[in-house]
Formats: structure tokens, sequence, C-alpha cells
């Protein structure tokens, strides 16, 4: 044999060592969105990694078609058996949904804005950006928008971020859920600002309620004859600390140091991903006893190809898969996340006219659509 052959014949079994581990890798990212975090701590971070695993697998599989080996059949019957579940990652719609004229339409916002960059010690920088964020708002008019990570100072401010925001958008109604910082009268957490009526508002107790940063709070928004309950959500995130994200940007870091960062962010993964579960199961469970029909909406810190996400697609339509085209990025940090802030509704209300604000001025890009209810006799 010459040593030709054995170098064919090496390459031929690596290949095949590497579809096979491909493929196990493919149907263990199927299991996570099933298999609560818990369960098995490992699973979810094949949920998270499913878009490189489906890129190598479609790779393997134009490799073995050129080879015309039964492998490539293998592969495709491994890729049908995902089924609808690549269609949560890679948004394939076509068509957009038009509300009929006479259907009361509300455009809804959300928008992880990074405590509008206040901590940024360029003072000429961090106004900028706040800036640019309360631009892009005003020039996009949602009749109600959910904050993340929202930041205000109490007066007196130079910095301000609420009142502002009420004075340009015309927004009077406010429901807010902070953390206080009585130095320098700072408050921490999540918003919700609406042109019309707060019926009623709530909030969505999370474990360690008082002490978390994570919250969810509900409004009951009246416009016109229509009533929608809409919450604002911010699930728990792995809380990376300026050290950890070394990991994604330092190509000069000492092997040792990786190591070290890397199973320091597995143990932040494994505690915050059977966290966001309990507080998922929460909102669910609240949700689930509304009068009225339902959006929700923010930062979910998870993907498509997570437990958590699958239990809200269980009960409701992502207003993003039913619009759109494509992976949808809204998360821009130095960790590849994707798609990691979702607006979702009751199958009684309809969506259309989905936005991902192209120029980002947060480590999460804002997202928009408009909602309007169902005709009757379709629902």
């Amino acid at each position: 044999m010459t040593d030709r052959v054995k170098k064919i014949r090496l390459f031929s079994s690596l290949m095949k060592i590497v579809t096979i581990v491909s493929l196990i890798s493919l149907l263990l990212s199927y299991l996570s969105p099933l298999v609560h975090p818990e369960t098995v701590e490992i699973l979810p971070f094949f949920g998270l990694v499913y878009p490189v695993i489906i890129l190598v697998i479609l790779l393997l599989l134009i490799y073995w078609s050129f080879r015309k080996s039964r492998w490539a059949f293998v592969i495709l019957g491994f890729i049908v058996l995902g089924g609808n579940l690549h269609f949560r990652t890679f948004a394939f719609t076509l068509s957009e949904y038009e509300a009929p004229e006479n259907a009361t339409k509300w455009k809804i916002m959300s928008y992880n804005v990074r405590l509008f960059d206040a901590y940024n010690a360029n003072v000429e920088q961090r106004n900028s950006n706040r800036d640019s964020i309360l631009s892009y708002i005003q020039t996009q008019d949602p009749d109600v928008i959910c904050f993340q990570e929202f930041y205000h100072q109490d007066k007196p401010t130079s910095f301000s971020t609420r009142d502002t925001l009420i004075q340009l958008l015309g927004m009077e109604h406010c429901h807010e859920r902070y953390s206080h910082k009585r130095i320098n009268r700072q408050n921490f957490g999540i918003c919700m600002l609406s042109k019309y009526p707060m019926i009623a508002e709530g909030d969505v107790a999370f474990e360690n309620f008082a002490s978390t940063d994570n919250y969810a709070i509900f409004v009951d928004i009246v416009k016109g004859k229509d009533t929608l309950r809409i919450y604002n959500i911010h699930l728990q995130s792995i809380k990376l600390q300026q050290r950890d994200y070394a990991l994604f940007g330092d190509n000069n870091k000492q092997a040792g140091e990786k190591k070290s960062t890397l199973r320091l962010l597995y143990e932040k993964l494994t505690i915050a991903y059977p966290t966001r579960a309990e507080q998922a199961r929460r909102v669910v469970e609240h949700m689930e006893s509304s009068p009225y029909p339902v959006v929700i909406c923010g930062d979910f810190n998870d993907t498509p190809m997570s437990y958590v996400y699958n239990q809200f697609n269980k009960l409701l339509i992502d207003s993003y898969r039913e619009t759109s085209f494509g992976l949808g990025r809204t998360y821009v940090g130095k960790v590849p996340a994707g798609r990691i802030d979702y607006i979702f509704h009751t199958p009684n209300l309809q969506s259309g006219n989905f936005h991902i604000q192209e120029r980002a001025f947060s480590d999460h890009r804002a997202i928009q659509c408009e909602i309007w209810k169902t005709p009757k006799g379709e629902e």
C-alpha cells in the first residue's frame, strides 16, 4: 500500500469521526430545548452553539455528497429529524402580514440600553451614546417601549434619561422596577413607557427578588377599545466581568489563563441556565392567568435553541419568526449569543413589520414590531 493511499484512507477515517461527533452534537442540540437545564448540565451548551454545529453539518453534507457516499444520506436524515427546530434560529418568512384597516395597531419596542452607557469614563462619548439612543427612539415613535438595563438618576442630575424620554415621546404613563442606590441617587432596573393609559400594573416575583438585578413587570394598557397585557422581562444573565471577556478577544492570553477563564465561564453558565428556567416558569404561570391578550418582550439572555425559549414558544408566537427572514442577531457584545431579545404574543394577536435596529448604540439592538388583534372569526 502506497503512502498516498494510506493518507487518503486516514483522512477518510478522520472525516467519519468528525461526522459522527458532529451528528451526536446535533442530536444533543435538538434535545436542549426539551430538557430542563438542571437535568444534564452540559446540554444547554449544545443549544448555544447550534449555529456552529449546523454549519459544520452542512459542510460535511457537501463533502460526502461530492464523494457520493452514503454518509450524505445519513446526514440528510439527521437534518430532517430536527424538523421545525431549524426554523427557530433561521426565519424564512418571505411575506409580511398587514393589519386590516379597522384594526387597532400597537407599535411595541424592546430595548436593552446597557444603562445608557452611564459608566463610560469618556463623558463626551457617554453623553453621545445616550443622546443617540434617545434620538433613535424618538425617530421610531413607538406606542409602548420596554427597557432593560434601564438607568436614571434622581434630580438634580446632568444625565437625564427617564424624564427626557417622557418629554421627547409624550409618554406620561410609566411603570418601573429598580434597585436603588442612595449614593448618587441612582436607579438600575427595567422600565415601561406608554402613550396610552395603564389601567393596572404589577411585578412577577423572582427568587431573591429584593437582591436580584433581573426583573419582570407587566401593565394592562388600553388603546381605543382594545386592552393588552404587556410584560417586560429581563432574565438572568451570566454576569461576565471584564476579565471574562478576554476569552473572546485577547489572542495573546496565556493558555493556562484561557483554560481558567473558560472554566469560570462554564460555571457561570451552569448557574444562569437553571435560574432563567425558573424565572421563565414564573412568568408563564403568571401570564396564563391574564384576562387580556398578552405580549411578552425583553432580554431573555437565551437563544432560540434553549429550554427557556421553548417555555414561551409552546404557548406564544415569536413575532420575529412570524414576519422576518434570516438570523436576526440582536446581541452585539463580545459573547457570540445571536438572537436573545424577543417579542412574543398570544395566538389571538397578529404581528408584522418586525424591525431590528441597524446601528447599535448598546450591546443590544432595539427590536420592534406592530401588534394587532386577530379579526373575530379567525381566532
